[in-house]
C-alpha cells in the first residue's frame, strides 16, 4: 500500500472544503496523472475557481470503467479534533485526518492503481473522474457527466467509491431541498389578533407537512433495504422575527425530502407545493401580502439496480466470496451517473460512513488494503489490465 498511503498523506493535507478553490490540487493531479501515461480533462465551474477533473488511461474508446470520487471534504472547524485534521497521522492500524473516509481514501487507491498500470497494455479504458462539491448537494459533478455524455461514453461500470465497508451499495435515496418562506402581515404584538403572524403560517405549513409524511409512509412507494423504506420529509430549520413584541412578518424553513426511487420526484414538489397553499388559505384575501412560497435549491436522483446485474457480478467476482450488499441511507453521485450516462452505476469503497464528518476522522488500513486488491482485480477484469 505505499503508494495508497503517499496520496492519502498528500490529499487530507490539501484543505478542500467546500465551496473552496481547488485548482492547486488538481493542476498536481493532472501532471501526475499525465506523466503517468493518462490524457486529463478539466470541467471547471462558472467561477474559474474550482474543476472536475476526468483522466483516460488506455485505448480512446467509450466504455471501459470509471472510478469516480470527489475531492471536497466538510470543516473540521468547531470539532474537538485530538490530531491536526489536515495531516494524515497513524496510530495503531487507523489512518486519522478529515476525508480518510469520505472520501480520499478511496480516490487515493484509485491515483495509486493508476500509476501502477500500463495505459498501453490496456484493452478498454480505465477512467477517474473527480469531482468538486458534492458535499454540498453533489453541485459540482453534473458538469463532467454532461461532458461525459457529449462524448459518447457508455462505460461497463461506474463504481463510486464511497465508504461502505467495501459492501457492494445497489442503491441509495434521492434528495430534493426546498426553502420555504412564510410572508405574513406585522404589527404591535398587543394586537397580535389583527395581523397574520409569519411564525403561526409555517406552524400551519409543518402541520400540513407532517400530514403529507403520514400519507407517504401509509400509502407511497416502499423498497426494502433502508432502515426507513420509504420517502421522507424534514424539516431543518426555521427562523423568524426579531423582537417578542412584534408580530413577525416573515419566516423561512429550510427542508429536505428524500425519495426513494420509485417516488415521481416532480409529483412529490408538487404535493409539497400544496401543502403550503393549503395552509395559506384560510388568509386569502384577509391579509394582502400573505403568501407561502416554496423555492427548489438542489436536487439529485436516487439509484437502484437490480442484484442481477452483470456489472454487480463482475464486482463480486473481485471481492471476498462472503460481501454482501446494501442500499444506503445517504445520498451519492451514482444516480447522477446511471441518470446521465444510462450506465450501471454501483456504490463500493473503503471506510464506515459511521466515521465521516466525526472529529479525528479515520480509515482502517485494512480497509485500504482491500480496496487496493479489490481495484486491481476489477482492472483486470473490466480494463484487460496486469497491475
Amino acid at each position: 500500500m505505499t503508494g495508497t498511503l503517499a496520496w492519502l498523506e498528500r490529499l487530507v493535507a490539501e484543505p478542500t472544503l467546500s465551496p473552496a478553490p481547488n485548482l492547486a490540487l488538481i493542476a498536481g493531479l493532472c501532471a501526475r496523472l499525465e506523466a503517468a501515461g493518462a490524457e486529463c480533462t478539466l470541467f471547471p465551474d462558472a467561477t474559474g475557481t474550482k474543476a472536475n477533473l476526468l483522466a483516460r488511461l488506455g485505448p480512446d474508446r467509450r466504455d471501459g470503467l470509471v472510478l469516480s470520487g470527489h475531492l471536497d471534504v466538510v470543516p473540521a472547524e468547531g470539532q474537538d479534533w485530538s490530531v491536526a485534521p489536515f495531516a494524515a497521522t497513524r496510530r495503531g492500524s487507523r489512518i486519522h485526518g478529515r476525508g480518510t473516509t469520505d472520501m480520499k481514501g478511496f480516490v487515493a487507491c484509485a491515483l495509486s492503481l493508476a500509476e501502477r498500470l500500463e495505459p498501453d497494455r490496456l484493452e478498454r479504458p480505465l477512467w477517474l473522474a473527480l469531482s468538486h462539491d458534492e458535499e454540498t448537494g453533489c453541485r459540482g459533478v453534473p458538469s463532467m457527466i454532461a461532458g461525459m455524455a457529449a462524448r459518447g461514453l457508455r462505460p461497463d461500470l461506474v463504481l463510486v467509491g464511497e465508504a461502505t465497508s467495501m459492501q457492494i451499495g445497489l442503491g441509495h435515496k434521492g434528495k430534493m431541498s426546498l426553502t420555504v418562506t412564510c410572508r405574513g402581515e406585522p404589527r404591535h404584538s398587543s394586537e397580535a389578533p389583527l395581523a397574520l403572524n409569519a411564525l403561526h403560517l409555517a406552524g400551519d405549513f409543518l402541520a400540513g407537512l407532517r400530514r403529507l409524511q403520514d400519507e407517504l409512509a401509509a400509502t407511497g412507494p416502499q423498497e426494502a433495504g433502508y432502515s426507513v423504506p420509504y420517502t421522507t420529509l424534514h424539516a431543518g430549520r426555521m427562523t423568524g422575527g426579531t423582537i417578542v413584541n412584534m408580530v413577525p412578518e416573515t419566516a423561512e424553513i429550510l427542508m429536505e425530502a428524500r425519495p426513494v426511487g420509485a417516488e415521481d420526484i416532480a409529483m412529490l414538489a408538487a404535493r409539497i407545493r400544496a401543502v403550503a397553499a393549503e395552509a395559506a388559505r384560510p388568509f386569502s384575501g384577509r391579509f394582502p401580502g400573505e403568501r407561502i412560497t416554496v423555492q427548489e435549491t438542489g436536487r439529485y436522483p436516487g439509484l437502484s439496480m437490480p442484484e442481477d446485474l452483470p456489472a454487480v457480478a463482475l464486482l463480486r467476482e473481485c471481492l471476498p466470496a462472503a460481501t454482501g450488499t446494501c442500499r444506503l441511507s445517504y445520498g451519492t453521485e451514482a444516480g447522477l451517473y446511471a441518470e446521465g450516462l444510462g450506465a450501471p452505476a454501483l456504490v463500493c469503497g473503503p471506510g464506515h460512513i459511521a466515521q465521516a464528518h466525526r472529529p479525528d476522522e479515520f480509515i482502517d488500513l485494512s480497509q485500504l488494503d482491500a480496496c487496493d486488491r479489490m481495484l486491481d482485480a476489477l482492472a483486470k477484469r473490466a480494463c484487460g489490465a496486469a497491475a
